[in-house]
């Protein structure tokens, strides 16, 4: 599947819908062509402007998909029109869905103490087919030498397809880019928060609030102290970056 790619500051968001995303994914399993898949929006891109190892990063994956409502609608300006929001609870959500008549293993890494377990539970009550291979919660560091083999060694017997990592942006991108190669998995999907709804920890915005793209005002509310810092900055720094790219007053070669 040749999947398009629109530049957001840089960034090639991939051109997408979950259905789309799905079929790709499928598509990848099936033929074991091993990736990373991103789920990126303002926050991933404004990261990667300072941090050209991200910005990398996200250009070499197997797809970025539009996380937020911002990223959808440069796509829609650019003239995707079939272009829609591919949230990460909900890409993980139908991937298990479609994974319960397709043979296909999953593994979820990352989360606090407890919190991929009680994921893995929460998923398989839900869809009962569903192949879980098993989780791990990593420390709050890079792992060791040890630890790394260890982990190494886990996968190679679990065998999973795909490889869930919930971890935080861009945490879990430079974990996905440097593990892939030495991981024994096909797909591995960071999908943030995801970890922390599914499990129940953190309440999920209502979905008009998703629609309408202001999940990032009912975040801010429930998590001022951790989140105040990248909303005041990245949002208003995106948006005038964006006015200045469809202005044309700077160009963002993807590289």
């Amino acid at each position: 599947m040749d999947i398009k790619r629109v530049n957001v500051l840089g960034v090639g968001v991939s051109v997408l819908n979950l259905r789309t995303a799905v079929e790709a994914i499928a598509g990848a399993v099936r033929a074991r062509r091993k990736g990373y898949i991103c789920v990126t929006g303002v926050h991933g891109v404004i990261e990667a402007q300072d941090d050209a190892a991200l910005r990398k990063i996200l250009n070499e994956a197997f797809l970025c998909t539009p996380d937020g409502m911002p990223t959808v609608w440069m796509g829609r300006i650019r003239g995707h029109s079939e272009m829609r929001r591919v949230y990460g609870p909900d890409l993980m959500l139908d991937v298990c869905a479609w994974s319960e008549k397709n043979p296909c293993r999953h593994f979820f890494y990352g989360g606090a103490e407890g919190v991929a377990e009680s994921l893995a539970e929460k998923l398989k009550a839900r869809f009962p087919k569903l192949e879980i291979a098993g989780t791990f919660a990593p420390p709050f560091r890079p792992l060791n030498a040890e630890e790394e083999k260890q982990f190494a060694e886990t996968i190679r017997t679990a065998r999973p397809d795909i490889l869930w990592v919930g971890l935080s942006t861009p945490k879990q991108e430079k974990f996905m880019a440097e593990y892939l190669p030495k991981l024994d998995v096909t797909l591995m999907i960071g999908v943030g928060a995801a970890f922390d709804f599914h499990s129940g920890r953190v309440k999920q915005a209502p979905r008009w609030m998703q629609r309408s793209g202001l999940e990032w005002f009912y975040r801010l509310c429930r998590e001022p102290r951790r989140l105040a810092k990248r909303y005041f900055k990245n949002n208003p720094l995106f948006a005038l970056k964006i006015a200045g790219q469809l202005c044309g007053l700077k160009k963002y070669p993807l590289e």
